[in-house]
């Protein structure tokens, strides 16, 4: 089966001898762990600690690739570059170099392929030439059905700086070092982390319909969380775990939902 082409995401490439020191002081997991073939999950955060963008990031063309959601990755460049003052960094998009996820396991020839670090069972990934790969490839339908059947959110499904990054999922999703040093964001999170205070996660959801729009509050016998994120009936809820109770019905408005607990929350 050949791969997906993960027509939804986009590659930024940063380069340069301060590139690794750069990226350190600033994402959430630890550059330092990157080595050949295996990527990292990370995100930015706001100086509050929310999610302003998420990526996967990988060693490949002479220095660091970030595989990030198309629709955010203008906005990702223009913050780096932001940050990068006098730093010797090369910030760059790469619209020649595409992403693709392999559904049977097989690695991308003539790419940068590595594990998915998230979850086990999400397909591996490449970061490789548009011009080199077939141009009638499937699109990223595919993928993104795995990914909604394990509950793993991405990219849009956290909004704009709205979400804390543990409120996310993001240390259960392998994107947090609480070893490593300053970054932009890391004192909210690991004081969230060390005072245990972060008790919303987000929960996959369904219904037989599509579901109505994020914001939409979900109830038992109280208000438990909202919907942040919707794939027609599928989507994404930040729900307080204590107060929900896994065995009652949730309603979003008049409609019945289902929600569940993925498996890499434990």
């Amino acid at each position: 089966m050949e791969p997906c082409h993960l027509d939804d995401r986009a590659v930024i490439s940063l380069t340069g001898p301060e590139a690794r020191a750069f990226l350190q002081n600033l994402i959430t997991n630890d550059v330092e762990k990157l080595a050949p073939g295996r990527g990292l999950y990370a995100a930015l955060l706001s100086p509050q600690g929310k999610i302003a963008f998420d990526f996967l990031l990988v060693e490949g063309e002479g220095g660091l690739l970030l595989d990030v959601a198309a629709a955010s990755r203008e906005a990702l460049l223009k913050k780096l570059k932001m940050y990068r003052l006098r730093t010797p960094v090369e910030i760059a998009a790469r619209d020649e170099l595409g992403v693709y996820a392999s559904l049977t396991g097989d690695a991308v020839r003539r790419a940068v392929s590595f594990l998915d670090p998230r979850h086990a069972a999400l397909p591996a990934r490449s970061i490789g030439a548009l011009a080199e790969m077939p141009r009638d490839l499937p699109d990223a339908a595919a993928y993104h059905a795995v990914r909604l059947d394990l509950g793993v959110p991405e990219g849009t499904d956290f909004g704009f700086e709205k979400v804390f990054a543990l409120d996310g999922g993001l240390d259960e999703l392998h994107a947090v070092s609480f070893e490593k040093g300053c970054y932009v964001g890391q004192e909210l999170t690991a004081r969230m982390k060390h005072r245990a205070t972060s008790r919303k996660r987000p929960l996959p959801l369904r219904t037989d319909i599509a579901l109505p729009a994020p914001g939409t509050m979900l109830s038992q016998e109280s208000d438990i969380g909202e919907i942040i994120a919707t794939h027609g009936a599928q989507g994404f809820a930040s729900v307080r775990l204590d107060k929900w109770d896994s065995t009652k019905g949730t309603r979003a408005g008049d409609l019945a939902v289902t929600l569940r607990k993925p498996d890499w929350l434990g």
